[in-house]
C-alpha cells in the first residue's frame, strides 16, 4: 500500500497523532513503508537468463535482464524499435529480434556441454548467460588463465547470433 492521496497520509497521521505510541508506531511502519517504496525488479521482457557455471567462490551475481517498471516503460519503445530493426533491415527471417531468444538459449546449453568435454570451462569459471536480441551477454568471473576468447568466439558460432558480449573479470 503506498500512500499517494491526500486522504489516506492524513488518516495515517491522524493515527499517528493520536496513538500514545507514536513513536513506536512511526518505527513500526518506516521498515514497511521502506521496503514498498522500492519496485521489485523482474524479468519483464522474459529474456533468457541462466548460470551457466559456479566453480569461483565470491563472484557476484549480476542483475541481468531484471529490472524496474518504470526502467521497463523507459526502454519498451527502444526495445520494440530495436527487435524490428533487423527485420526492416531483411537480416532476420523473423519478425522481431528477440523471437529468437529462446531458440538461441536452447542451443547454446547444447553448444556449452560439448565445449566443456572438449575445455572444462564449467571447473574454471562462475558464469551468467543473458540472450537479448540475438545478443549473448556473458557475466561473471574466470580463472586466470582461462582462454575468453575461444569460449566466446564458440558461443559466437551459434546460429543467429549476432554477437557476444564478453562483460567477465578475472578472478583468481
Amino acid at each position: 500500500m503506498v500512500l499517494r492521496s491526500g486522504f489516506a497520509a492524513a488518516a495515517l497521521g491522524h493515527a499517528f497523532r493520536m496513538s500514545r505510541a507514536g513513536p513506536a508506531l512511526l518505527l513500526f511502519l518506516f521498515p514497511f513503508h521502506a521496503a514498498l517504496a522500492q519496485e521489485a525488479l523482474a524479468n519483464r521482457g522474459n529474456d533468457p537468463f541462466m548460470q551457466i557455471s559456479s566453480a569461483i567462490a565470491g563472484c557476484t551475481a549480476p542483475r541481468g535482464p531484471f529490472e524496474t517498471e518504470k526502467e521497463w516503460l523507459a526502454e519498451a519503445h527502444y526495445r520494440i524499435e530495436r527487435g524490428n530493426s533487423c527485420w526492416v533491415a531483411g537480416r532476420c527471417r523473423l519478425s522481431n529480434s528477440y523471437l529468437y531468444d529462446r531458440e538461441i538459449a536452447e542451443s547454446v546449453t547444447r553448444r556449452l556441454a560439448a565445449l566443456d568435454a572438449a575445455t572444462h570451462w564449467r571447473q574454471q569459471t562462475s558464469l551468467w548467460l543473458t540472450v537479448q536480441r540475438r545478443f549473448i551477454y556473458v557475466d561473471g568471473c574466470v580463472a586466470p588463465g582461462f582462454d575468453k576468447a575461444r569460449f566466446v568466439s564458440a558461443l559466437g558460432e551459434t546460429a543467429d547470433v549476432e554477437t557476444v558480449i564478453d562483460r567477465t573479470v578475472v578472478k583468481p
